[in-house]
């Protein structure tokens, strides 16, 4: 019988948690063979320098491998690019690759991400009208997106801003519609919003919130605008699609995992089935700073699951939990956020607004739950150490900036 340190290991998708996932397999000294599924042709990369750095064109794509394309070589990790697993035996243990290729495992690590939504408008299939989610999709948009070309970008969240900031800079005519009343709705508050709202219009975006869109026009199969409800034909030789993105779980509903909305998972990342994990973005896991199940998009997420999972794999003990945590880079704003900040009945804000130098703390009859912090990096991880520890913060204190925060947060650790 093989031992633990020598069973078989399959992972399927190729992105951060992954890549990630296969390092710490073979830190924590894993020997036996692993073998990475992804329908991409690039190994293990990570996505949000995508619609940052990578999109400006200041960023090489080896750059954002997770490590070196030889290092899976080094390590005896064999690479199945440009391949998608279609069924999954529990019983067998074994996955298929839909080029009929059968791989056995020992333990199988689920890390199918996620795909952006299908916005259900007429005109969804013009060339032109595009998502910014993989290497591909950059790489198509780029050629595209010179001066004086016209962007519209359909939802203002993370990924929609941030192409729109990008694309601002690179000298295109943009337009960002969003069907809700704010930008950033889905994550942030009002004050966030707000400020953003106003940085991308006074850096020359139309933001246009309310927004009702109809469907997209073009002329012989190309897009040439997008039409709102009220009739107005907004011009465009790109569109971005930016709705969100849905978990990619069918392969372990169809198999008889345990799934809403995501793939449940247990504290040590493993799904209903023992053998199997759930990593990343797909995974639904316990987020035990607020006690509750949910989905994570994030980096902090994506590294901290496959760290779980390989040391549950590798029989060691698991990594200290870190607060969730974001963000967010658009024009010369960084966005921090530590916690989620559902339910908060206060936003403090402390520093200054004009000065694109200031954090909102958010606080629920006085208890910090979260943070957001614009240029302030020092503020960011002081709130990572709060989050889930029932902290109780003095609003108003907060709101002075002439207070000492070290002081504030120690005497409340107290």
């Amino acid at each position: 019988m093989e031992s633990s340190n020598e069973q078989k290991i399959v992972i399927l998708g190729a992105g951060q948690a992954a890549g990630t996932a296969v390092v710490t397999l073979r830190q924590m000294g894993h020997e036996g063979p692993i073998t990475l599924v992804g329908d991409e042709a690039a190994p293990p990369y990570q996505r949000p320098p995508l619609s940052k750095a990578y999109f400006k064109g200041e960023l090489p794509e080896a750059r954002l491998y997770v490590k070196p394309a030889g290092f899976y070589d080094e390590k005896n990790v064999t690479l199945k690019l440009g391949q998608r697993a279609v069924s999954l035996d529990r019983p067998g243990k074994a996955v298929t690759l839909e080029s009929g290729e059968v791989l056995p495992y020992d333990k199988l690590i689920i890390a199918t991400g996620s795909r952006p939504r299908v916005i259900p408008v007429a005109g969804a299939d013009l060339d032109g009208v595009m998502v910014l989610r993989t290497l591909e999709d950059v790489d198509k948009l780029q050629p595209l997106a010179t001066r004086g070309k016209r962007l519209v970008v359909v939802g203002a969240g993370y990924i929609g801003l941030e192409a729109a900031a990008v694309a601002s800079q690179l000298g295109l005519e943009v337009t960002v519609l969003e069907a809700m009343d704010r930008v950033l709705a889905r994550v942030t508050s009002p004050v966030i919003s707000e400020f953003y709202q106003e940085a991308h219009r006074s850096a020359g975006v139309d933001v246009r919130l309310n927004a009702r869109m109809k469907g997209f026009v073009g002329e012989g199969g190309h897009l040439t605008g997008v039409e709102m409800e009220d009739g107005e034909v907004i011009p465009a030789d790109i569109v971005l699609v930016g709705i969100g993105i849905l978990p990619n779980q069918e392969l372990a509903e169809e198999a008889g995992l345990t799934c809403e909305n995501g793939i449940n998972t247990d504290a040590q990342a493993r799904t209903s089935d023992p053998d199997i994990y759930a990593i990343g973005d797909c995974a639904n896991r316990v987020i035990v700073q607020y006690g509750h199940r949910g989905r994570l998009e994030s980096v902090h997420n994506a590294i901290e699951t496959a760290k779980i999972a390989a040391a549950s794999i590798c029989g060691k003990p698991a990594p200290a939990l870190d607060a969730p945590w974001f963000w967010s880079d658009q024009y010369d704003m960084k966005l921090q956020t530590a916690g989620l900040l559902a339910g908060f009945d206060r936003a403090v804000v402390r520093g200054d607004m004009n000065a694109r130098k200031f954090s909102v703390w958010y606080l629920r009859d006085g208890e910090f739950l979260a943070l957001d912090a614009v240029n302030m990096p020092g503020e960011f991880m002081a709130a990572k150490r709060l989050v889930g520890k029932g902290v109780r913060l003095d609003a108003e204190a907060l709101k002075d900036p002439s207070s000492d925060l070290k002081l504030m947060i120690a005497g409340a650790m107290a």
